[in-house]
């Protein structure tokens, strides 16, 4: 009888250890969620904001009785100010007011600033809504809820906000262009990133990777390797790459057109060498003007100079470039801005 209490008291203080452990990880989980989700919507946050700055900007331009400029301009102070209850139906005004806009009277320039500006909200909504709902299913289980393990932290939300129609703008007639592009780092972990510029804003400088647009029958991975071929003279294989890793998309204007891209990331290592551009276009051999192998820092100092990098958040993105070629397999893909 008393072996049978004694297992039985080593039983319940397994389970309770076991328990303890449950409890720790999942609060230890909710914690991560819940950072994710702040982080989600710091970024939503920024990605509007910028809306608001370009739709001022468009408001700017406009003199006529279909959109004043004046209430474009009420409806986007007002969205910056509105509190996160409100945020939503603010934002949506706006999006509203925007698709009442004539396109047509504004510059290419100017519409796919908006554009962008937009696909950019719309890209964080959807990683907000992810951590939201990734969230929110781990919080309403029962054993979650009766422990109280989500602590004091409010419920998190999901923000929804209309997608403007552009059936009828210039940028809706621009032809998609899906692009290989390629994140070749050397064995100190820089990228190699080529400078250029429009050729109709020659002051205006930006760093990119290596790559280009996909040609008709060609895959993804042979226009990486032929692109890394032209634009460096390097000579790789399909099969060197890692990836997919990244999806990106944008819209702007080059050389007086609008463009909507679509570009996908593959990494690369490579020993570091000094690229030749005997494969260039007449076009690429007057725009692109340098190349460097950058580390993270390099990338920041060009920001901070005045120089754009493509994609924007590259120092940030380096790491997990590296990672994705220690990997034995393709990673998933996911959108970066």
């Amino acid at each position: 009888m008393t072996a049978a209490f004694v297992a039985l008291g080593v039983l319940l203080a397994v389970l309770l250890v076991l328990a303890a452990l449950w409890a720790y990880s999942t609060a230890h989980r909710l914690d991560r969620l819940h950072v994710r989700y702040d982080r989600a919507w710091q970024s939503l946050e920024a990605a509007l904001a910028r809306r608001s700055v370009v739709t001022r900007a468009v408001a700017s331009t406009l003199d006529g009785p279909d959109t004043p400029a004046r209430t474009l301009t009420s409806l986007a102070d007002r969205a910056e100010r509105a509190d996160r209850a409100d945020r939503e139906s603010a934002e949506n005004a706006v999006s509203v007011a925007i698709g009442r806009i004539d396109l047509t009277r504004l510059n290419p320039q100017l519409v796919s600033e908006l554009a962008d500006a937009e696909a950019r909200v719309q890209i964080a909504r959807r990683f907000h809504n992810d951590a939201v709902r990734d969230t929110l299913a781990l919080r309403s289980r029962r054993p979650v809820r009766w422990l109280r393990l989500g602590g004091t932290a409010p419920m998190p939300t999901y923000f929804e906000i209309t997608e403007r129609d552009t059936t009828t703008a210039p940028v809706a007639a621009a032809r998609t262009r899906t692009s290989a592009r390629v994140v070749l780092m050397d064995e100190r972990g820089r990228v190699l990133l080529l400078r250029g510029h429009d050729p109709r804003v020659p002051d205006v400088h930006f760093w990119f990777t290596i790559g280009g647009e996909v040609e008709v029958g060609e895959t993804l991975r042979d226009a990486a390797v032929r692109e890394l071929a032209e634009e460096t003279g390097l000579q790789a294989s399909a099969e060197d790459l890692r990836g997919p890793m990244w999806r990106r998309t944008a819209t702007f204007t080059f050389d007086g057109r609008v463009i909507k891209s679509e570009e996908l990331f593959f990494a690369l290592r490579a020993d570091a060498f000094e690229p030749v551009s005997t494969g260039f276009t007449d076009l690429e051999r007057r725009v692109v003007t340098d190349h460097r192998w950058c580390t993270a820092d390099d990338i920041r100092r060009f920001a901070a100079s005045g120089d754009a990098v493509y994609p924007r958040a590259m120092a940030e993105l380096l790491d997990e470039a590296d990672t994705v070629l220690a990997m034995r397999s393709d990673p998933d893909v996911r959108a970066i801005a």
